[in-house]
């Protein structure tokens, strides 16, 4: 078994894309028009073996599910870096928001930010 596909959840796909492209770095590896949204997918330059859905919001209960994790502080996903205060300086020189700068726990060191989408977004260098 592989883990081929994840999702995030998204209010607009658009602003989704420029966000993830052009402020994270990611690539768009899919988009396929599907009536009012599409099936979109970005990958990572550095393995772009596992897509990443820009997943619409059509479904009422999920936008309550993200909206409860983002006012709770909690991540929706968490994306590997090699090293979490060089991608927090980058990041933040680009306007990105970050909700915990970077913080040291065990064996590991996260940062937390603000997708624009509705998620709380958790970069992590083990």
């Amino acid at each position: 078994m592989k883990i081929k596909l994840t999702s995030v959840p998204v209010k607009d796909q658009d602003k989704a894309l420029r966000f993830y492209t052009e402020v994270l770095g990611f690539v768009k590896k899919t988009e396929v028009p599907m009536g009012e949204h599409k099936w979109l997918t970005v990958v990572s330059k550095e393995e772009p073996g596992v897509e990443l859905l820009l997943e619409p919001m059509g479904f009422p209960p999920a936008a309550v599910y993200q909206k409860a994790l983002f006012e709770a502080g909690i991540p929706y996903t968490a994306f590997h870096v090699d090293d979490v205060e060089e991608e927090y300086r980058r990041l933040e020189k680009k306007g990105v928001v970050f909700s915990m700068k970077p913080t040291p726990m065990g064996p590991v060191t996260i940062a937390v930010f603000d997708d624009t989408c509705g998620n709380n977004i958790q970069i992590v260098q083990v």
